[in-house]
């Protein structure tokens, strides 16, 4: 997938976009409003992908000339940055406080991998620069508090929201790679096991690959199919959960152990 970078318009424009900021601008006032453009290329990007969005093809949508959409936003590069928060705000954020911690952020890495799954084309953009307008600062913002009061500092709070993140796109752009090898080969995962797992069965060695063989006829019994994204995603994310949990006592045993020892400096 071709990928391109949040950030990459006019700085702001963007972030007056992003923000709802009105300012003055001279010429004609747009005809459309911003939800009727966002929601427009966003149903464009849904069907083909980033590749399939220009400014010429949204007007062609929408029934105006593309220079009308200028009126509104400056550039796809802009537009893009718009596309992707407002997607973002499919998230649902709130969560019950009283909820365990764990739970929170899981609910969280699970919706944020729906979403990516329902929005292909948010995978094409980098996310090496974050987002920075309201839905993707409430995602970020909610991760954090989900771990926060629990005795970490800042910037681990930051490398948990940040290994989650990490975590969910990768396992998200390989179920999405599965989707377009069967969009693109008209052959399932599960057809294509038929055919190749016993092909495979007839030359594998069980002497010289015997885990491999093992190990591999039972996955492929039990997914019907080489792997299975979707439990594959939940069975990382628990791992992934319970390693949190395991830092966060470790941490809390570690702090422990050093006020332990400055009284003991103390006396």
């Amino acid at each position: 997938m071709p990928t391109e970078y949040s950030g990459s318009g006019d700085p702001q424009r963007t972030i007056d976009l992003l923000w709802g900021v009105e300012r003055r601008r001279r010429g004609p006032r747009p005809s459309l409003s911003g939800e009727q453009v966002v929601i427009t290329a966003i149903q464009i990007a849904d069907r083909d992908g980033l590749g399939g969005l220009s400014m010429r093809r949204l007007a062609d949508e929408l029934g105006v000339t593309a220079m009308s959409l200028y009126g509104y936003v400056p550039s796809k590069a802009e537009l893009l940055d718009v596309m992707a928060d407002r997607a973002y705000g499919e998230i649902a954020v709130h969560h019950d406080p009283a909820a365990p911690w764990q739970e929170r952020l899981a609910a969280l890495a699970r919706q944020h991998w729906t979403l990516l799954l329902s929005h292909p084309w948010l995978l094409q953009i980098a996310d090496s620069r974050p987002l920075l307008g309201p839905n993707m600062t409430a995602l970020y913002d909610a991760e954090l508090a989900a771990v926060d009061g629990l005795g970490l500092t800042d910037v681990d709070m930051d490398l948990i929201a940040g290994l989650l993140d990490d975590y969910v796109r990768g396992t998200a752009r390989g179920a999405v790679e599965a989707a377009e090898a069967q969009a693109r080969t008209g052959v399932s995962d599960q057809e294509w096991w038929q055919t190749y797992g016993p092909l495979l069965a007839d030359v594998l060695d069980p002497a010289r690959f015997p885990t491999a063989v093992r190990v591999g006829a039972a996955a492929g019994a039990e997914y019907g199919a080489a792997r299975d994204p979707a439990r594959s995603f939940m069975f990382g994310l628990e791992r992934i959960i319970d390693g949190i949990v395991i830092f966060v006592a470790g941490d809390a045993a570690s702090r422990t152990e050093e006020r332990g020892s400055d009284e003991g400096a103390d006396e």
